[in-house]
């Protein structure tokens, strides 16, 4: 029986280097928690499960999907253009966060919470879209490969301020 679900994921690291060992833990719990529940159906295919690659191709993030045993399933070029914005407000919405957790009252932190799941929210719908006719995925597999999608770009967001 095919499984439509990811039970791999690969960075490329000669195109999507970590910026240091905080970048890198990020990276590890982001993949964790996608592998551990997703769904992920390439459409057209009979299904998987499915090992996930990920590099930078010509300026946009290259999706290589495979089979278990690495058979080539189908390569998705997802331009991370429209994520700029996004990224950046989720990024700065975190550090404002992680500074209320140490001064802030109860109530400012868990309004900044949830300003900060809206933003995630707002990415995570963009993954959809932009995977339509190519991926189905859920909503919590969209937050997941969403929260990858930054912690693939943690270094770079931070290294620009």
């Amino acid at each position: 029986m095919a499984e439509y679900r990811l039970i791999a994921v690969e960075i490329d690291d000669e195109t999507l280097a970590a910026s240091g060992p905080d970048a890198e833990h990020e990276r590890r719990v982001a993949i964790f928690d996608l592998i551990e529940e997703n769904v992920f159906e390439v459409e057209g295919h009979a299904g998987g499960p499915y090992a996930l690659h990920l590099s930078m191709q010509e300026r946009k993030l290259a999706l290589d999907v495979r089979m278990e045993d690495g058979e080539p399933v189908r390569i998705f070029g997802l331009s991370l253009t429209p994520f700029r914005g996004v990224i950046r407000d989720y990024f700065m919405i975190c550090e404002s966060y992680y500074d209320a957790i140490r001064s802030s009252t109860t109530h400012h932190i868990e309004a900044i919470d949830m300003a900060r799941r809206g933003i995630h929210n707002e990415g995570s719908e963009l993954i959809t879209a932009r995977l339509e006719g190519k991926v189905k995925i859920d909503f919590d597999t969209s937050r997941r490969l969403f929260t990858l999608i930054c912690a693939l770009h943690a270094g770079q967001v931070r290294a620009a301020r």
